[in-house]
């Protein structure tokens, strides 16, 4: 099996390391990631300047640089490759829970390989400051892959690990209100300038990746590249049952 990995912290993040390895457990492993930090970059790609690909002594490891996102870094890992069988994406130094997950450029690079039709699994644990603090976590990350790589039942999963994992829990995604939040300043120069900051979210839903973090436990759900709202496209449809077509309505 060859398995690429990536990040959106870039190639030197310390957690960029310990997913490496415990992938390597199950196969051939390639690192591709950004050349510095693209966190909250989202889904981007980069379309009107060229790419740059470099090789970078990161350890054991094949690994190369990118000037460009994470989602860059899958796409052009894939196609330098030849044939990558899944990525996995992370240890990301911080967090991807609830609505995070929208811009989260960890999980943006597992959706890439999704979209090129192969199996993406985006990893996310607390932010430590030394490649070591995250060896505690390896066992439970292969515990992760040993369950999801090569079924096709999860093409994309989003899994976050608490500092001290006491087990595995499959979760939902909590859909809480963002809590995003715009704080003005001052430059020192005299001009206004802004802060986006996040404001942590203190209720939590049972059985969502939040609660499962917050009571010690590794969160895995699963997701799809689908956003269509079933329930409210079935009302919709069921609104216009034995209508005809307005033909006066304008036209696009």
């Amino acid at each position: 099996m060859r398995i690429l990995v990536s990040n959106d912290d870039g190639i030197f993040s310390p957690g960029l390391l310990a997913l490496a390895r415990a992938a390597s457990e199950f196969g051939e492993v390639r690192i591709v990631a950004p050349d510095v930090e693209q966190s909250s970059m989202g889904h981007a790609i980069t379309h009107s300047r060229p790419l740059v690909c470099r090789s970078a002594d990161v350890g054991d490891f094949e690994a190369y640089r990118v000037n460009g996102t994470p989602a860059d870094c899958v796409a052009l890992g894939m196609y330098r490759w030849g044939e990558v069988d899944a990525v996995v994406s992370g240890i990301n130094l911080g967090l991807n829970l609830g609505n995070s997950t929208w811009h989260s450029g960890t999980l943006a690079a597992a959706k890439q390989a999704v979209l090129l039709n192969r199996q993406g699994i985006a990893f996310s644990a607390p932010s430590f400051d030394h490649h070591e603090s995250y060896e505690p976590l390896v066992p439970f990350v292969a515990e992760v892959l040993d369950r999801l790589l090569g079924d096709e039942g999860f093409p994309l999963v989003n899994v976050n690990l608490p500092a001290e994992p006491r087990g595995l829990r499959w979760t939902r995604q909590s859909v809480r209100h963002y809590a995003g939040a715009v704080v003005p300043g001052e430059h020192p120069a005299g001009h206004e300038h802004f802060w986006f900051v996040v404001k942590p979210v203190e209720e939590v839903e049972e059985g969502s990746d939040r609660w499962a973090v917050e009571e010690g436990y590794v969160s895995m759900t699963p997701l799809r590249l689908d956003l269509t709202d079933v329930d409210a496209l079935r009302r919709a449809r069921a609104s216009f049952e034995g209508r005809p077509p307005d033909r006066d309505a304008p036209r696009g």
